[in-house]
């Protein structure tokens, strides 16, 4: 665990909200027609434009094959996360992904959201609220002296299981000095259990949330994680802070 000092918090802090404005802009872009490649391009100039660096570019974690290739992760329906940007253009009804982190001033933040392509169905639209819930759930849970476990209680205990799963196999993490850090931050998790949080500890949180089972499997580009069932998915993730005080979310 890497507790972060005031001087450091103070550049998270302005790291975070030019994070969230990037990926509101991109949010924003994702239209009928518009490419994934196209969104990458754009991430890319907004991080110049703000100064920092793409955290996920040529990021190369251990067991990779190879480092990825983007600065901006664009998953679509059944992806849960990782999707690779290319010539893939988006269509009305779709559900995407946009995970994107940013490097500023020698720190990273990790922020993600999933936005529906023009008008999606209810069922599409049932899937963001309950994944959207599952993060502010989660976020809630973040205070001093409480323990990683009772993050991922508290975001399992919020979904319905009847109609919903949660990816097991990725979750949230420590960062900051690096794109992952020291503890993880598990999405299902027994109450009490895992890492104690102390104020200053600075964690993405991020539930993946599918209909019906969580199943996954890896792509053949060796990145993208989908649905084993090709269920829809959702990803929400934000940079949060733990203080005496309760969570406070640095993305925003």
């Amino acid at each position: 665990m890497i507790v972060k000092n005031d001087e450091e918090l103070t550049r998270l802090h302005a790291g975070g909200r030019k994070l969230s404005q990037i990926l509101a802009t991109l949010a924003r872009a994702a239209r009928p027609g518009v490419t994934t490649r196209a969104l990458d391009t754009l991430a890319r100039e907004l991080i110049q434009a703000a100064d920092g660096e793409p955290a996920f570019l040529n990021y190369r974690p251990a067991g990779a094959a190879s480092p990825f290739p983007a600065a901006l992760c664009v998953s679509i329906n059944d992806e849960v996360v990782h999707g690779i940007p290319g010539d893939r253009q988006l269509k009305d009804g779709d559900l995407v992904g946009l995970d994107l982190g940013l490097k500023y001033q020698g720190l990273y933040t990790d922020m993600a959201v999933t936005v529906g392509v023009g008008e999606i169905a209810p069922s599409a639209q049932a899937l963001l609220d309950v994944t959207r819930a599952a993060l502010i759930a989660g976020i809630a849970a973040a205070k001093s002296g409480r323990k990683t476990g009772d993050i991922g209680f508290a975001i399992a205990k919020s979904v319905d299981k009847k109609q919903y799963d949660l990816v097991r196999e990725f979750g949230g993490h420590g960062v900051g000095h690096r794109v992952h850090e020291p503890p993880e931050v598990p999405n299902v998790a027994t109450r009490g259990t895992g890492v104690r949080l102390e104020s200053g500890l600075v964690i993405a949180i991020e539930p993946m949330v599918t209909i019906g089972s969580a199943a996954i499997v890896t792509a053949d580009d060796g990145w993208t994680i989908k649905t084993k069932s090709g269920a829809l998915a959702a990803h929400f993730e934000h940079t949060v802070l733990v203080t005496d005080d309760g969570p406070e979310i640095l993305t925003q």
